[in-house]
């Protein structure tokens, strides 16, 4: 077991020197993700939100000591079956780091390194505690021995995260500087939310704003200026654009709701910011998309991949970005910094690619992105959708005048109505907060009387195409999640 942490601890160390996405742990993660089978993956997004990654993680440490066990138990009977076992794991390492997309040859430095640290600590711990010495002092060295082991296993891995991100991307980012719309958007009107009355801040703040992806360990970190995007397929000219060349054009700001696919009737998965960037229909303009390019296949750069219906990021009424800033700042590493996709009005996993560096026309016959590829949906329109966010659920009130409040969303359509009923009652007209964009979720109250005792409250919404959310209960994947959101709650 011993030989397990000083194998994982090296390979870390090392991959923090050459590639971060070089640790075999890191790795063997990622595949352990892109192999599970949908229903899994579909269960975990669902369900188990950011402590999905911790559980992976945990449950590959468990398995890395089982086979170190197993391996100090062979290896008791023949030293060299212990070694095998250990050196089968290390090619098991190595292969997940070749499969990277991101690591060139030399993050192979780090699986070789971490298979002859792990097979070198287990013949050197093997080989002290059966030499024929059973006295005490040679307990004491072996178990010394293996103490300084264990130490500098933590010290080896402490010093490769250390060095995981020492590449600068959070220097890069500072020195960007502020980015200064050309063409800023409207000021949030007074009375655009109801925060007073228990519903979010109209606009979300970058350490609130909801996070779905597939990084593992650490986000992908890309300094500004080694970045570039590549534009090419079904087009007239290729073209490659660097950080400078996107952020001397003249700059537009958009207020953009955003909503993940796994989001649950009532969920959290749904933020609104200031993007601040360029229109990425202006950039495939430029590069002369031919016809039959139904598909605009853009890859993250650690591999991820999205597929985004053409027409969506050309329709001008939508206003897709190529997004460098958030918030009146640059964006922050998680969120995709240098630059990321936003595509008003579909689910994230076809319109939202972070750390963005390849953007192919093509077609949807032709190429499938990850998700796609996984059973998820091919378009994936936003479906209208209301959440009460006060009262809590099982929250007790004060008797009198109650006030339900809560958020709306028909992002790219606009919300036309909200209606509220207490108790399976009459469906009741809530107040509806000013409208600051169709692309853009909305706020609701209503005040009311009720008695004491318990009540259950309902929400629905209304596009403005005349279109009510149904009651239907569908879970979120493959393309997205439907029903009335309820809360009980208790009046005293």
């Amino acid at each position: 077991m011993l030989s397990v942490l000083a194998a994982v601890t090296a390979g870390h160390l090392v991959a923090g020197i050459v590639d971060p996405d070089a640790s075999p742990v890191l790795a063997v993660g990622n595949a352990v993700r892109d192999l599970s089978p949908p229903s899994v993956t579909d269960f975990a997004i669902a369900n188990l939100g950011d402590t999905k990654k911790a559980l992976l993680f945990g449950g590959l440490g468990v398995v890395l000591l089982v086979t170190g066990a197993v391996a100090g138990l062979l290896s008791r009977r023949r030293l060299w079956l212990g070694i095998a076992l250990a050196a089968a794991v290390g090619v098991v390492g190595l292969v997940a780091v070749l499969d990277q997309p991101t690591v060139g040859v030399v993050g192979v430095t780090a699986p070789l390194a971490s298979t002859a640290a792990g097979v070198g600590v287990l013949w050197w711990l093997h080989t002290l505690a059966t030499r024929p010495a059973p006295d005490s002092a040679a307990r004491r060295r072996f178990l010394l021995t293996s103490a300084g082991v264990a130490v500098g296993a933590g010290v080896l891995g402490g010093a490769g995260q250390l060095l995981a991100g020492r590449n600068g991307a959070a220097a890069s980012r500072a020195a960007v500087g502020p980015l200064t719309p050309a063409f800023p958007a409207p000021p949030i009107p007074a009375g655009a939310d109801f925060a007073a009355a228990g519903t979010p801040r109209f606009l979300t703040s970058n350490r609130d704003f909801y996070r779905v992806d597939t990084a593992l360990a650490q986000v992908p970190a890309v300094r500004a200026e080694d970045w570039t995007l590549r534009v090419h397929g079904m087009v007239e000219r290729e073209r490659t654009y660097s950080y400078a060349d996107i952020r001397d054009r003249p700059l537009v700001e958009r207020t953009i709701t955003m909503t993940c696919v796994s989001n649950e009737v009532g969920g959290p998965y749904v933020s609104t910011a200031n993007f601040v960037g360029v229109p990425l229909g202006d950039l495939l303009a430029e590069a002369g998309v031919r016809p039959g390019a139904d598909q605009l296949f853009s890859t993250s750069v650690d591999g991820w991949t999205a597929g985004t219906p053409t027409e969506a990021v050309l329709d001008t009424r939508r206003g897709a970005m190529l997004a460098l800033g958030m918030n009146g700042e640059p964006l922050p590493l998680e969120h995709g910094f240098p630059a990321r996709l936003v595509v008003p009005g579909l689910y994230g996993f076809v319109s939202a690619t972070k750390w963005v560096v390849d953007l192919e026309l093509t077609t949807f016959e032709a190429k499938e992105s990850y998700w796609l590829s996984r059973g998820w949906g091919r378009r994936a329109p936003i479906k209208t959708q209301s959440r009460i966010d006060a009262p809590r659920g099982f929250a007790t009130v004060p008797a009198g005048r109650v006030t339900l409040a809560g958020v709306a969303w028909a992002q790219h359509i606009g919300v036309q109505r909200v209606e509220v009923r207490v108790d399976g009652g009459p469906w009741r007209t809530a107040t509806l907060a000013t409208e600051v964009n169709v692309r853009t979720w909305r706020m609701w109250r209503l005040d009311l009387r009720l008695e004491p005792g318990q009540h259950r409250a309902e929400v629905r919404a209304t596009d403005r195409r005349g279109r009510t959310q149904t009651d239907a209960r569908v879970a979120p994947i493959p393309d997205g999640a439907t029903g009335w959101h309820s809360v009980q709650f208790s009046v005293a």
